[in-house]
């Protein structure tokens, strides 16, 4: 469905609340809102397929905006909002943007960005600048004939020039489109059974990344409500569960370790009975922070590892998550394969990069030695990650193709050094990485969040203290106490930022 049904079924409903200022709109607002902006769409000679770009932090306007796209044939680009110009630009350029709209802070990046893409200027929009006076002068009436748009992702570019995933309009009507991840919403309980009130969903991640995005259109699509976080922290995510009575959140590990970090009073003090499922994703959560999230939240927890692509998916649930710790899950529809770098097939146990194979997807063509061209093959995706399945099927993450070190012939996989160090009680966050040496081809090397004042020794102590508990060749010859480490929004290392860090010292 779409807000034109529940604005008649449910009017009053919130459709979207704010966490930390407590704005919202109802299900009517949204969808006279989304309307009208609609007809602005119209009027300024917008036609079906031309992009509107989305620069815009989590905002009580985000839902109207996506609307207004998604039923007038108009395909949504969002765009990470930490972007400087030169980062952003190659976005702008591939998205060629009909229309933007953006937070008053962000016009002089993107107006500089749209600069450096060279493309031809486009319809500007301010939130906070004559945005809302624009949508309320307008008159939902004037809007186009409705019909399904699109959306335009970018992966996160955390190891190169991000790449797009373009969903074209399909040409229907938006109350005809099916269920966003329909399959992975049943599964989870999102989808109400009779009788059942619409889920509240707690997102507390920025909405342009493609799950957050993906989990408030399928909610909305339910006619549930998104309860949106301005920004991450930790106790008014926990306050608002209690506040809003949530029943379905998402969240990325590195929310659940900052969760964690409150005391044993603050994490008492709210009432959790209400949320029945947390998902999360979009990183590898240690086993250890996943243990304590179980111990305290109960069987709740639901994770699942894909891609933007959408080749395929894996989930587990809390109670297989407990018989296969460390896991993300089997395949749920299509295939996992692993492979080594030539792309012949590996056994059980092995390590090697993942590949998603939709159902129905071609065996690739094969040389002799049974090595084959995967990436040309239709329906096989790799998103650059390494891991293994067991005799079950379960797929384990290593890490990342691009951050695997190896130092002197051998593979050090960072996430299994990661999760040594994070036991120890004076590390908040780290990640570790790989830097050229003469001698080894790599050298392993850490960057340290510490928790709390660090001692003047702390480095060489964490560096014993892998010795104690790692095979020599996987400690860290450097360990680097930072601020805070250069993690996106979603949790992912900016790991660019990390080879800059070993050469500024």
């Amino acid at each position: 469905m779409y807000p034109g049904v529940h604005s008649a079924t449910m009017p009053d409903r919130p459709a979207l609340v704010m966490v930390g200022s407590g704005n919202r709109v109802t299900w009517a607002e949204l969808d006279a809102r989304s309307a009208a902006l609609a007809a602005v769409w119209r009027r300024a000679g917008l036609a079906i397929g031309d992009v509107v770009l989305l620069a815009l932090t989590n905002d009580v306007r985000w839902a109207e905006i996506a609307w207004s796209c998604w039923r007038s044939g108009l395909v949504l680009a969002p765009v990470d909002t930490h972007l400087r110009a030169d980062e952003l630009a190659p976005l702008v350029e591939m998205a060629r943007p009909a229309a933007v709209v953006v937070g008053t802070e962000l016009v002089p990046t993107v107006r500089a960005a749209v600069g450096l893409a060279g493309v031809p200027d486009p319809m500007w929009s301010v939130v906070g600048q004559g945005y809302d006076q624009m949508v309320s002068a307008a008159r939902p009436e004037d809007a186009p004939p409705e019909t399904m748009g699109g959306r335009l992702l970018f992966s996160s570019g955390t190891t190169g020039r991000p790449k797009p995933f373009r969903e074209s309009p399909p040409g229907v009507h938006p109350r005809e489109v099916s269920l966003r991840y329909a399959t992975m919403m049943t599964d989870l309980g999102v989808v109400p059974r009779p009788g059942e009130e619409p889920p509240t969903f707690l997102s507390p991640g920025p909405a342009y990344h493609t799950a957050p995005m993906g989990f408030l259109h399928a909610v909305q699509q339910l006619g549930g409500t998104v309860v949106m976080a301005e920004r991450f922290d930790a106790e008014q995510c926990l306050s608002a569960i209690e506040r809003h009575e949530v029943t379905h959140s998402l969240w990325v590990p590195t929310m659940f370790v900052r969760m964690l970090r409150l005391s044993a009073e603050v994490r008492g003090r709210y009432d959790l009975d209400s949320h029945r499922v947390a998902v999360h994703g979009a990183a590898p959560c240690p086993p250890t922070v996943k243990q304590a999230m179980l111990e305290w939240w109960g069987p709740i927890l639901h994770e699942y590892y894909g891609s933007s692509e959408g080749y395929g998916r894996t989930s587990i649930g809390p109670e297989e998550w407990l018989a296969h710790p460390g896991s993300v899950g089997r395949a749920k529809g299509g295939s996992i394969r692993i492979a080594d770098a030539e792309g012949r097939d590996l056994p059980a146990g092995e390590t090697g990069r993942v590949w998603l194979v939709r159902d129905g997807a071609p065996e690739p063509l094969r040389r002799p030695d049974g090595g084959a061209d995967l990436a040309a093959t239709p329906g096989w995706g790799c998103a650059g990650d390494l891991g293994r399945l067991d005799d079950q099927g379960y797929l384990y993450l290593s890490g990342r193709s691009s951050e695997l070190i190896i130092t002197g012939g051998v593979n050090v996989y960072p996430p299994e050094v990661e999760d040594v160090l994070a036991l120890h009680p004076a590390v908040e966050d780290v990640a570790v990485f790989g830097v050229p040496d003469g001698e080894f081809g790599e050298q392993v090397r850490a960057a340290v969040q510490p928790l709390g004042t660090p001692g003047p020794g702390l480095a060489t102590e964490l560096v014993e203290y892998c010795r104690q508990r790692l095979a020599p060749f996987k400690c860290p010859r450097v360990v680097y106490v930072v601020e805070r480490l250069p993690r996106t929004e979603t949790g992912k290392v900016r790991r660019a930022d990390l080879q800059a860090l070993s050469q500024d010292r």
